[in-house]
């Protein structure tokens, strides 16, 4: 098999899984954390830096990823940017908002989002192994993805990626969005990137403090954890019961 078609058929599958996988890497992630708080010279921070602080700084870096992934799928149209596993979907092309700077912008936000728990571990050699692991898996979904919108699209599609870089966002091109906000489709969409990144960080957090025998939690993060949640509930619910968050686009 031709690399080309290799890269495209390891794509496709990584795409289907691309919500589970990087669950390795956060288990992965925690032991190293672990560690750190067990072996306090191991990590970066060393003991004068405050902890709590720190977690500010790494949770505020995966809620930036999720403001990206709010922005872009708010703004786009019903079938082109969203959650699907099973298959590409693309009723159209996206080239305005977040897609005139970079045209992976979700993966862009899914790496932020990633980031946040990694530099938690206070590790820096896991968190170049997290960003390569990140490079080498989402290159292939993002080469099986660009191979699906230059068949459907064709020249268009060569045009807009000839201007607009891949992953490194370049805000001097950004277009105004075309399609009015729709927080419906966020509040849809988006409920588990905000319930995830609160309790991954809670997990951390209460982890942490046991494994040294203290109860020192983050009470901003767990209220936030437990806040979240109720909320992914709540919409969850409404999803399956109502019609409120149906979107015509």
């Amino acid at each position: 098999m031709a690399l080309q078609e290799e890269f495209d058929r390891q794509g496709q599958w990584l795409f289907r899984y691309r919500g589970t996988i990087p669950l390795v890497i956060l288990v992965i992630g925690l032991g190293i954390f672990l560690n750190s708080k067990l072996n306090p010279a191991s990590s970066i921070l060393g003991n004068g830096f405050p902890k709590k602080y720190y977690e500010y700084i790494c949770l505020a870096v995966s809620l930036l990823g999720l403001i990206v992934r709010i922005y872009t799928v708010g703004y786009t149209p019903k079938n082109t940017s969203g959650r699907n596993v099973k298959q590409q979907v693309a009723d159209s092309l996206n080239t305005t908002g977040s897609y005139s700077i970079v045209r992976h912008p979700l993966y862009v936000g899914n790496f932020l989002m990633w980031l946040g728990p990694a530099l938690l571990t206070e590790n820096l050699w896991f968190v170049g192994f997290f960003c390569l692991v990140y490079w080498l898996y989402y290159e292939r979904i993002m080469f099986a993805e660009e191979q699906y919108l230059r068949g459907k699209f064709g020249e268009p599609y060569l045009k807009w990626a000839e201007r607009v870089p891949a992953f490194i966002p370049r805000f001097r091109g950004h277009v105004k969005p075309d399609t009015p906000l729709s927080w419906k489709k966020v509040l849809k969409k988006e409920k588990n990137g905000l319930a995830a990144t609160f309790l991954v960080f809670f997990l951390f957090d209460a982890a942490g403090e046991l494994i040294r025998g203290q109860r020192d939690f983050n009470l901003f993060i767990a209220v936030g954890a437990g806040a979240t949640t109720l909320i992914y509930i709540v919409l969850t619910l409404m999803k399956r019961r109502t019609h409120w968050l149906d979107v015509k686009r």
